[in-house]
């Protein structure tokens, strides 16, 4: 392995780890500090969630591009803007780094490492709530003009997207994983995960199908 694709899946990893720390983290505090009010419970963690990845994503994108997300990393491939041999080492790394990121929280909270999730997320609805959300999101991605803007418009769509879809916004199969090792508020019964990650591929690849048409110059296959 080369040491740039080695510090490029570095970045990877620890970027996952801390976003998937961020959002489960945050779900547990908020839903702590709430008193039993779901929407103060989201609000904090969508909060948290959007400036965590806004900084990761400014902070990791000159490293790696700052994917963080199997399915955004799918795209990438397709467009081939990486290699698959790469694509395949930046999913892996993304899981692990989600995975990684529930645990660090039930750490940081003192819960016990080691949790399956209950929080059932299962029908159609919510099917359809996180294939319109990764929709969304690499359409944001795929449209940008500017690389300066992706950390406010990516993490605007994620936070946005938290409050107006039934799931509340996974968007990342790697995500989905490491949500389904939390029985707190952010966590999925590992039973729906499969679901979620499917829908989520889906709307990335009718995503990038869509910029193709609406984006020739900045989406086209290189």
């Amino acid at each position: 392995m080369s040491e740039r694709l080695s510090q490029r899946l570095s970045a990877e990893a620890l970027g996952s780890l801390l976003l998937a720390a961020a959002v489960i983290g945050s779900g547990i505090m908020g839903e702590r500090l709430a008193g039993g009010n779901a929407a103060i419970a989201l609000l904090a963690n969508t909060g948290a969630t959007v400036a965590a990845l806004a900084v990761l994503i400014a902070l990791f994108a000159p490293v790696s591009g700052a994917h963080f997300n199997p399915a955004v990393t799918l795209i990438m491939g397709l467009r081939r803007e990486l290699t698959w041999r790469a694509a395949g080492s930046y999913m892996l790394v993304q899981s692990a780094g989600c995975c990684a990121g529930a645990l660090l929280a039930h750490a940081m909270f003192d819960l016990p490492l080691l949790q399956a999730g209950t929080r059932v997320r299962f029908g159609m609805a919510q099917w359809l709530a996180e294939a319109v959300a990764t929709f969304g999101l690499i359409l944001v991605i795929l449209g940008l003009r500017k690389p300066a803007s992706a950390p406010w418009l990516i993490a605007s769509w994620i936070g946005a997207a938290y409050w107006f879809t039934a799931s509340t916004s996974f968007a990342n199969p790697a995500i989905t994983i490491g949500r389904s090792l939390t029985d707190t508020f952010a966590g999925i019964r590992p039973p729906d995960a499969p679901y979620f990650i499917a829908a989520q591929l889906l709307g990335a690849l009718l995503a990038l199908v869509t910029a193709r048409y609406l984006f020739p110059l900045y989406s086209r296959s290189r």
